[in-house]
This record gives C-alpha cells, sequence and structure tokens, in this order.
C-alpha cells in the first residue's frame, strides 16, 4: 500500500513530532510511506515556547525524511501540498489534528486529496481545546469534512468527535508507549544527579507547563505532604512562571521542590524519570496523555485526576491510582494511597509491564492499516 502521512515531524521538536515518528517508522516496515511536513506550523508571534525545532542539543532525534511543503498561514500551499500528494497517488493518507488553528490548512489539503482511490484517516489528538476561542468550532467542523475516519485515544475525544460529526467512523486505541527515551538508570544515582536528598518520595511533575495541568494543586499539596516527600517539575512553561514560583516561595516545602523550566532534552528524559518514584498528572482538563505514555516506558506509577481519558487510561489496566476529583486534598490523599506500601507500587509496575506488551507502536499502527482496509 501507498501511504502519505501529512503532519509535523523533525524537525519540528515535541511529542507530536516523536509520535509521528514511530507511526512512520512502523509503516515503513510493510508500505511505501512518503512523509509531507510543514514549512510554517506557526507564526512565532503565536507559539507560546521558545523554539518550535530542534535544537543542538537535541542529539537523540529521529530524522524523518520528509517534504517540508505545508504553510499553516498561506493557503497557496494548500494547493502546492494537495497536488504534491496526488502526484504521489497514495492509497491512504494519514493526518493528526491536535488544534483547531490547523483545522483549515490539513482540511484544505485532505478535501483536495480524498477520493474514492484516496482514503483519509485522522489520528485525533485533542478535538476540543483546553483553552477554547471562537473559532475553534468551525475550523474544527472544517476539518473533519475532510477525513473518512478517526483513530482517537480516549472516550472523551471520541465523544467530542460524534458531537461534531455524527456519522464519523471511529476506531480506538490508548496511546502508545514511547520507547525512545533510554534505559532506565539506577535511582540513587540518579537522584544523586539531580541533588536530590537521600531517603526521599519522590515526584516528577514533567511535561509543557500550562494552566490546565494544575500544577498549582501540586505544589499547594507539597504544603500538606510530609517531609519524606520531594517534587522535581520539569517542563518548558507556555504561561508566566511566576504565579507558580510565588506558590513555591509560599509552600513552606521550598527546600523540597526543584524546578527545571525549559524544553526538556530527550537525552534529560531516562535522568529525571529514573529519579522518581511517581509520575503525578493532576491535570484539571485532559484527552489522554502522552506524558504517562513515557512514564510507563520507564515501569513508573502514576498518580492522575479524574479528568478526560486518563482514568480509563489507567483504571483498565491498574497501572496508576485515580484522584476522584482536580481538586488539592484529592490530590494528597491519592500521592500517599500509592506509598502505602511498597507493595502496592510493585503490584503497578509489573501490570505496567504487561500494558506496555499490548499498547506498542506496531498494534497502533496495525489499526490504522485495518481501519483503511476497514474503508475499501
Amino acid at each position: 500500500m501507498k501511504i502519505a502521512h501529512l503532519s509535523v515531524f523533525y524537525p519540528f521538536r515535541g511529542g507530536i513530532s516523536q509520535f509521528n515518528g514511530h507511526v512512520f517508522r512502523q509503516l515503513s516496515k510493510n508500505h511505501a510511506i512518503k512523509a509531507f511536513n510543514f514549512s510554517l506550523q506557526y507564526p512565532n508571534f503565536l507559539f507560546p515556547g521558545k523554539s518550535q525545532f530542534v535544537t543542538k542539543d537535541d542529539t537523540k532525534v529521529d530524522q524523518i525524511p520528509t517534504i517540508r511543503t505545508l504553510n499553516s498561514v498561506n493557503p497557496l500551499s494548500y494547493l502546492s501540498t494537495a497536488k504534491q500528494i496526488n502526484r504521489f497517488n497514495p492509497d491512504l493518507l494519514i493526518t493528526r489534528f491536535w488544534m483547531p488553528f490547523l483545522g483549515p490548512s490539513l482540511g484544505t489539503v485532505g478535501k483536495l486529496v480524498r477520493s474514492k482511490e484516496t482514503k483519509v484517516i485522522c489520528v485525533v489528538d485533542n478535538l476540543i481545546p483546553h483553552e477554547q476561542r471562537f473559532f475553534d468550532r468551525p475550523f474544527t467542523k472544517y476539518f473533519l469534512q475532510s477525513v473518512d475516519a478517526c483513530l482517537s485515544m480516549s472516550h472523551s475525544v471520541t465523544n467530542d468527535i460524534l458531537s461534531l460529526a455524527p456519522n464519523m467512523k471511529i476506531v480506538g486505541h490508548p496511546h502508545p508507549v514511547y520507547d525512545h527515551f533510554g534505559e532506565l538508570q539506577s535511582k540513587e544515582a540518579a537522584q544523586a544527579k539531580l541533588n536530590i536528598p537521600k531517603g526521599k518520595k519522590v515526584l516528577l511533575f514533567f511535561g509543557l507547563i500550562r494552566a490546565y495541568k494544575g500544577l498549582d494543586l501540586l505544589i499547594n499539596a507539597m504544603k500538606e505532604l510530609s517531609e519524606e516527600y520531594y517534587l522535581v517539575i520539569a517542563g518548558e512553561p507556555y504561561e508566566d512562571f511566576s504565579n507558580y514560583q510565588t506558590l513555591i516561595e509560599n509552600s513552606g516545602a521550598k527546600d523540597r521542590i526543584q524546578a527545571h523550566t525549559r524544553y526538556i532534552a530527550t537525552e534529560e528524559v531516562s535522568l529525571l524519570f529514573s529519579a522518581a518514584d511517581a509520575g503525578v498528572l493532576p491535570y484539571k482538563s485532559a484527552t489522554q496523555s502522552g506524558v504517562a505514555a513515557m512514564a510507563f516506558h520507564f515501569n513508573l506509577p502514576v498518580v492522575v485526576t479524574n479528568t478526560g481519558g486518563l482514568k480509563e487510561m489507567i483504571e483498565p489496566h491498574q497501572i496508576g491510582i485515580i484522584a476522584k476529583e482536580p481538586n488539592v486534598s484529592e490530590v494528597v490523599r491519592s500521592i500517599e494511597q500509592l506509598f502505602e506500601s511498597n507493595t502496592e507500587i510493585s503490584k503497578i509496575s509489573e501490570n505496567i509491564k504487561n500494558f506496555k506488551a499490548n499498547n506498542n507502536w506496531e498494534t497502533f499502527s496495525n489499526l490504522i492499516v485495518e481501519t483503511y482496509n476497514s474503508l475499501k
């Protein structure tokens, strides 16, 4: 089968690019696949981070060969991108949707490529953004008109799709577990490298820092957690970090909180996760989580809030603890529950190993192919 894959790839950095790279490599084992990339993903004034691109510090990146052609704000590039894909004459076009801003560009290309001979399948991360704007629904509905089927990674996303496209064919699969972040290191050595005092129960908050991710809840939870607990924050702020810094200063736990407020290169991920005893995702809203998929690579238990698709990712497989509500008291209760006994953590770690065996890039990519076959 000939497959065109249109999304963001290297040299763009971040979880979406890494995810696409895994799918591309897996599909390339059995199919003729060509990757079409963005020439411009976001104008700089719309991008809240420091850089959209890998830097010289990102040495462990998969340099997927791509054709950089789609400019999100240039309609002429929509036409030229569709023309290049049509020239390749694929049986399947795979797209990716995570932000309505990209709906016009991806949707136009999809409409121009989609035909009886070429099916379009979209992997959907978030359909309705955590921070909503007036153009979100029309841009998203426009995009959905360009696809034959969607692959959803949570029930909450599936419900969002059906609310806008009731007749859409949807298949589900949990977020695959990442496997490119290196090996698990010695916990003692990793903690020593990070200057974490010995004997602490180390919590890790990892990933982009945005309001909906609930870092404020976790910092405030440190006020109520005993001196045994130590928090490592690692991720690039997509908002002003000063409010969080004020919370840290006033928490009474300042000496038990370590913050690395920058983009975390692939080379550093293993160190941070190896040093942790648990990952904490105190999200106020969510669909699924790539951060949880990273934690599972390192067999790391997680504490998540019961929001969006996080519960369905954790509960059936017993691979973490679920806080009933996204509030401080529930986050504290759930963290303490996890650490009540070493038996609990050992049991969860064993369950994670079983979960990884069935939620990998091969099963995910095979589902895309199976979905395509069902559309013919």
